[in-house]
């Protein structure tokens, strides 16, 4: 996963050289003892998560974002996850759930992604324990096409809360459309749109179905090697809707980071835990990066734009040279 050549001079990549791997690896964290909150905030745990949750404090996690391998045969750099049956998987799922839940805050919130294959199994084992509030559809917009079947370019993730009393910040998830068909009411003033100098827009509340959602390649800066990466933005929306700034997020299967780059750039506290060291490691030098970049694609100015609108404007606003 580490590399030494350089990337093509349009590919924004981020890879781990092997001095990289050196400095992050001393910033990792083990836990074997019981050990206080202030002590695992902010940091990445290295190591199986079952192996940390009896060792961080009970009734403590604000949000919990769970990205768990989805019922197919991948292979996670040095990890290898292999089909089971859509039975045994439930089951899976339902041996190290159940251990999360302790964690939790009575008021904390839960967010469970799965594929269409897996999805049922989730819904089953998160509704034994949790209130089911909503079921997410995104839109995966890359992908190959398929011949003999539906293209699969949609990916669900389960809402869920503790109990009646939650975070739900409706105002911070807003969408900013473009207008394509304006309409004005009988004193020729903008019904429910705004007018600018570079389009009209209208400001929309959230939906559970998701087409603004870019997934990282190449060119995003965000992009790393991680073969599931979650996008910055998808996140975003789910932590600001959630949660508070200063609240705590988990994040027990990180992967390369996205869940506790992007608490951090919204100003929440995050312990993420993964068992492969040098995703470990990708993480953390995300997360050294977004101490000075907190920019997320997609989100500005308190709202999250279409796909591809905001860099449209940001264009028109820049006067180009001939």
């Amino acid at each position: 996963m580490s590399v030494n050549k350089p990337l093509a001079p349009r590919n924004r990549t981020l890879a781990l050289s092997q001095s990289d791997c050196q400095r992050y690896q001393s910033r990792l964290l083990t836990l074997t003892t019981a050990t206080p909150l202030e002590a695992v905030l902010d940091r990445t745990l290295h190591q199986n998560f079952l192996e940390a949750l009896p060792h961080l404090p009970p009734q403590s996690i604000d949000l919990l974002f769970l990205d768990p391998p989805y019922n197919l045969s991948k292979t996670f750099n040095q990890q290898r996850f292999n089909r089971k049956s859509l039975e045994d998987y439930e089951t899976w799922l339902d041996s190290w759930f159940s251990q999360l839940l302790p964690l939790l805050k009575p008021t904390a919130s839960i967010y469970c992604c799965g594929d269409w294959q897996s999805s049922t199994a989730i819904h089953r084992v998160v509704s034994q324990y949790c209130k089911v509030r909503n079921r997410i559809t995104w839109e995966r917009e890359k992908g190959r096409g398929a011949k003999v079947n539906w293209k699969n370019c949609s990916e669900d993730i389960w809402f869920c809360t503790l109990s009646n009393q939650y975070v739900f910040n409706v105002e911070a998830v807003k969408l900013k459309r473009k207008v394509m068909a304006p309409y004005r009411d009988r004193s020729g003033q903008p019904k429910d749109w705004q007018a600018t100098n570079h389009g009209n827009f209208r400001i929309t509340y959230p939906s559970n179905l998701w087409t603004d959602i870019s997934v990282p390649f190449w060119s995003m800066p965000e992009n790393t090697c991680h073969p599931t990466q979650k996008p910055e933005k998808l996140l975003a929306k789910l932590i600001l809707a959630s949660s508070h700034p200063g609240d705590i997020v988990l994040d027990p299967f990180l992967g390369s980071g996205t869940t506790s780059v992007v608490a951090k750039k919204l100003g929440r506290h995050y312990i993420g835990i993964e068992i492969d060291e040098q995703f470990c490691c990708l993480a953390e030098k995300r997360l050294e990066l977004a101490t000075g970049d907190r920019t997320i694609q997609g989100y500005a100015a308190g709202y999250f734009w279409e796909r591809n609108t905001l860099n449209q404007q940001r264009c028109k606003a820049s006067p180009k040279s001939n």
